[in-house]
């Protein structure tokens, strides 16, 4: 949520910089946008605009209209006002613009504060918490005549809730001052030389630096165009070590797909190539799964008495479906809990219990508090991450780093393919080391693997078939998914997909609660998404499609090849090649990706941004 950009240099003008970098943060969601840009000592000059990053680029001639190479900018995804001009960041301490400063996170205790600097003869013009902080900072470094960085410390101390903030001040021109708590922030010197840049995400600054430094929690920065100087609460200096990504700016780009969504999921088979490449090995003609650099030995996995799943959205549908797996082949007891929930329940742990954390960003705001109250409790902790250096992965006991590349769609595709194959990979390796399968099944489910890649290629080079489906589709007003167990889980994931991109209500049900109060509101012409890819359940959830169909239900089917007699039930059916039957997910997930993209396409929606949606959602 909210995207930070800034940029200090000595021959670069800092506008376009600024308007470049919040263009690569625009999949993070957001309703304004602005910026500041100073001229050595002069005035910071604050464009703000309500709507998209075009409406700030027209009113500052792309940048063009403003000297100065030294700037922060934002795009703000509202919480605290309503989404206008006023609202929008950058905000300013007041009429001598002392302290100009940007803001990602939520400030808890801001209405507290406000009535602090109330007093202190402050005056607000916004409703926003940014503001609040923006002049904490200004009372503290005028009261105790300090300077910035002992200012931000002395602010941080005050201020709970999550921030990365990037701030600049009038007596110190050609300088930026950033901090940290929760909320995702990286620093970059550009590889020509030529300045330093801030980002709340990768891709802002992928064309000019691979090469960047992740600020710690409670930490702070000072910038200026030859590098970064570190400090944390104390003030005391710490030094850090560059992180090089290995993205390239070329991976953030549409490269002639009409949207990120569909260019990303053609890139499914590549991604999810690329993981199961790094961890399964070859030697002498065999294939094994080496999971060596998560750190957990043999002797941690067989001592492992149960596994909590953590995670939310996307993420929590690949734990619905690797439970199944896990518990088959492991025979290791599974929960599945939503991050929000977990957090705020006081769970009763298994001391040799193992939670695995699973966020692509690695910042999702819930998740890293699950994390952090596993960790409190002495669990052992796993996190399944795309992103190197991020919260999660810096936090976890152990990490598993998934190889999706930059994704940019708010709704994700290959992010959530690789955390499937992540767990697969998982759940096949515990299940060999504590002995529930055998090396024969074992090398068997690895090659079921390896063909994985190849296979969602080939749906996806029948996506036109979807397409014509999901045009028929547009004007729907409610659809259902149905299926069990794994076929389930796959349902929950297809729903979301549709509904977060076209805006149509859409729920997935366990086809067996179907006679439990869902089927009464099945009407004439509402279509009904089976999915049956598990052979043993393909008859019970094939009937739960009948009773629908009897009530004017309108059917499709998602099943394997082979299994055609459900044409004579289904008014559309699209097949999937067969596979092991526990990574049935990996695939048939892919047409009801495309099912949803082209509905939303048909509809004329913006596929890639969808309303009130954040791709990265770092607050509450």
């Amino acid at each position: 949520m909210c995207g930070i950009v800034g940029y200090i240099g000595k021959n670069r003008t800092a506008a376009p910089v600024l308007l470049e970098g919040l263009s690569k943060l625009e999949y993070r969601g957001y309703d304004s946008a602005g910026i500041a840009v100073r001229d050595n000592d002069g005035e910071p000059v604050v464009v703000r605009a309500k709507g998209r990053l075009k409406d700030l680029a027209e009113k500052t001639n792309d940048g063009n209209a403003i000297k100065g190479t030294c700037g922060i900018g934002h795009t703000r995804w509202a919480t605290h006002g309503e989404p206008n001009e006023i609202n929008a960041h950058p905000h300013v301490s007041g009429d001598d613009k002392n302290v100009v400063g940007v803001h990602n996170g939520i400030i808890e205790n801001f209405a507290e504060l406000k009535d602090k600097l109330v007093k202190k003869d402050y005056v607000f013009y916004s409703q926003t918490d940014t503001e609040v902080a923006i002049k904490l900072v200004d009372y503290y470094y005028k009261k105790y005549k300090m300077g910035p960085i002992d200012a931000l410390a002395k602010a941080m101390v005050r201020i709970r809730g999550s921030y990365a903030l990037a701030v600049m001040f009038k007596d110190y021109p050609n300088e930026i001052y950033v901090a940290r708590k929760d909320s995702p922030m990286i620093i970059g010197k550009a590889d020509d030389g030529d300045g330093v840049l801030i980002a709340s995400d990768v891709p802002a600054v992928l064309n000019y630096t691979r090469n960047v430094y992740y600020i710690d929690n409670l930490e702070m920065a000072r910038l200026t165009a030859d590098g970064a100087t570190f400090f944390n609460l104390d003030g005391d200096e710490v030094q850090k070590e560059s992180v090089e990504i290995k993205w390239d700016a070329e991976a953030a780009e549409k490269a002639g797909y009409e949207h990120f969504m569909i260019k990303e999921i053609h890139e499914q088979p590549k991604a999810c190539e690329d993981t199961m490449n790094a961890f399964i090995k070859e030697k002498k003609g065999k294939y094994s799964i080496d999971l060596s650099e998560l750190g957990l030995s043999d002797e941690e996995i067989k001592e492992i008495s149960q596994i909590y799943i953590v995670a939310c959205g996307s993420a929590w549908h690949v734990g619905m479906a690797s439970q199944y797996v896990i518990e088959d082949l492991a025979r290791i007891p599974v929960r599945v809990e939503l991050a929000s929930e977990f957090r705020y329940r006081n769970p009763i742990l298994d001391k040799n219990g193992l939670v695995i954390v699973i966020s692509q960003s690695g910042e999702t705001a819930d998740s890293l508090e699950a994390l952090r109250l596993a960790k409190n409790q002495g669990i052992k902790t796993l996190g399944i991450v795309n992103v190197v250096g991020s919260s999660i992965a810096r936090e976890a006991d152990h990490v598993f780093y998934t190889l999706a590349g930059p994704e940019i769609a708010v709704a994700t595709t290959k992010a959530y393919s690789t955390q499937l194959i992540a767990m697969d990979l998982i759940s096949v390796q515990f299940g060999f080391v504590r002995g529930t399968i055998d090396k024969a099944k074992y090398e068997e489910l690895i090659a079921a693997l390896k063909t994985i890649p190849e296979k969602i290629e080939k749906i996806i080079e029948d996506k036109e078939r979807i397409q014509w489906f999901a045009a028929k589709q547009a004007n729907a007003k409610d659809i259902f998914f149905i299926g069990r167990g794994i076929d389930y889980a796959v349902s929950l994931e297809g729903s979301l997909k549709l509904k977060e991109i076209s805006y149509i209500h859409s729920e997935a049900y366990a086809a067996g609660e179907l006679k439990h109060g869902t089927i009464s509101l099945i009407e004439d012409g509402i279509l009904v998404i089976g999915v049956l890819t598990q052979n043993d359940l393909f008859e019970k959830t094939k009937s739960n499609m009948v009773e629908t169909k009897s009530r004017g239900a309108y059917l499709m089917a998602l099943t394997t090849y082979g299994h055609y007699e459900i044409e004579d039930t289904a008014d559309f059916v699209t097949y999937i090649p067969k596979t092991d039957e526990h990574f049935a997910a990996s695939l048939a997930v892919i047409p009801l990706q495309l099912m949803g993209y082209y509905v939303s396409v048909a509809k004329g929606l913006d596929v890639d941004k969808p309303r009130n949606l954040a791709k990265s959602v770092t607050v509450e």
